[in-house]
């Protein structure tokens, strides 16, 4: 005797995959009619997060039936996601701009959204008389979370900090049905999401794995973004092969002044068998390197082999992230209560300066500092002992420009630093002679 998709609907909520429900589509339908008309949990027909997601739209007192308005939220606020997002849409800059390329011939737009799922920026697609939606959700102020629009991608992702795929008619409202969108998330230093990016194409089905173009997008912007928030860090860039440091598949790991390890990226925690937070890890247990053989293998330029605790060997770079040689310098050693120094020689102060976070990903060969700077580094003193990185960064520009003859431009050329920098030490040598 032949079935019917409500036979033993309650006793088999796993129901095994039958020809007559053998399309995605029938299967999906099948999944709704389940769980929005008999309240069965439809698991194995659509994922647990997308199953999560219905939950909480239910708990919320919404219905599958219910119009949705993709409005904007208040000015205010929307300048408040803009302003926080700051540091974020920066390091996304690059890769937003090439995604846009990449999808380029596709029917996808590419949507960046705060940790709220409020719409910070999203790429320009052409016109198409059969998209209705994605007009007026991809508009900056736009919020895409799960409160607003139900489930969809961004907003799961914005919710559960995992990455997610809606497909069709898995939204939660049934008007939202003819999107499709793919998301992952964007940590910061602290681990917290800092932001989501998005896929979305209407009414046409993906015709490539948009979870992992997304995915790679994601990373990259994520690397470029533990960068750049770590201005008093060491910045470990390594992997099993050398031609991977520089891209998104690298591993990276940010190196407090004390030899704790404030953070490490996904392709690190999983390198070094940590996946949960850094918290409480050393350098040292990590790395077997002290911290003094790590400051000083940041004035080179290549990477080198080394072999990690566990046995891995690794490919491995090291750079200071201090901005214009301008922050607390690292200490090694110190009593408390000390100030903070740095005894390594003077070459790696000029790289600390010339290197800033956003030229550490863009490719390995990007890492190596100006021969000139390498040159009137090496050829200046070494710190005396109590000598900051600040104070010893602040001498190699002296002396520099003393041998251009006062020229800034020539010093800055000669540096590989920007003028900028060349001359607010020139205005706070003279204020300073002044006072």
């Amino acid at each position: 005797m032949t079935s019917t998709p409500h036979a033993n609907t309650r006793a088999d909520p796993l129901l095994p995959a039958q020809p007559f429900f053998s399309t995605p589509q029938q299967r999906l339908a099948l999944a709704r009619q389940r769980y929005f008309e008999e309240g069965v949990r439809p698991s194995g027909l659509v994922s647990e997060g997308v199953i999560q997601s219905w939950a909480r739209c239910l708990q919320a007192r919404r219905a599958p039936h219910e119009a949705v308005a993709f409005n904007p939220v208040t000015t205010s606020r929307a300048h408040s996601a803009l302003a926080r997002s700051r540091l974020l849409l920066a390091a996304a800059a690059n890769e937003l701009s090439q995604l846009e390329s990449t999808l380029a011939g596709t029917t996808c737009t590419a949507i960046l959204t705060d940790p709220q799922g409020v719409v910070v920026h999203a790429t320009r697609t052409q016109a198409r008389v059969d998209q209705v939606l994605m007009p007026l959700a991809s508009r900056v102020g736009v919020c895409l979370a799960e409160e607003s629009v139900g489930t969809n991608a961004p907003g799961i992702t914005a919710h559960t900090g995992q990455p997610s795929v809606v497909l069709g008619g898995e939204h939660f409202f049934g008007c939202v049905q003819v999107m499709h969108c793919a998301a992952a998330p964007i940590r910061d230093v602290r681990g917290q999401v800092a932001g989501v990016l998005d896929l979305s194409s209407e009414s046409q089905p993906f015709g490539f794995d948009a979870a992992a173009v997304v995915g790679l997008y994601a990373t990259s912007i994520e690397n470029r973004l533990l960068s750049a928030q770590s201005q008093e860090h060491i910045v470990v860039h390594f992997q099993t092969w050398p031609s991977l440091l520089g891209t998104p598949m690298e591993a990276l790991a940010g190196i407090a002044a004390d030899g704790s390890v404030a953070w490490l990226n996904g392709a690190a925690a999983r390198l070094l068998g940590h996946p949960n937070a850094a918290s409480g890890l050393q350098l040292e247990t990590l790395f077997g390197l002290r911290l003094q053989a790590l400051c000083a293998q940041t004035r080179r330029a290549d990477a080198w082999t080394h072999r990690l605790p566990c046995g891995l060997n690794v490919w491995l770079l090291a750079r200071m992230q201090a901005p214009d040689g301008a922050g607390p310098a690292f200490s090694l050693g110190r009593q408390e209560g000390e100030p903070r120094r740095l005894d390594v020689p003077a070459a790696s102060v000029g790289d600390a300066i010339a290197l800033g976070p956003t030229a550490l990903h863009t490719n390995p060969s990007a890492l190596t500092p100006p021969q000139a700077l390498k040159n009137a580094a090496t050829a200046s003193p070494t710190p005396k002992d109590g000598a900051t990185l600040r104070t010893a960064g602040l001498h190699l520009i002296e002396q520099t420009l003393a041998d251009c003859g006062g020229n800034v431009s020539m010093a800055a050329r000669r540096l590989g630093v920007s003028r900028g920098l060349v001359y607010r030490h020139v205005k706070q040598a003279r204020a300073n002679a002044a006072g």
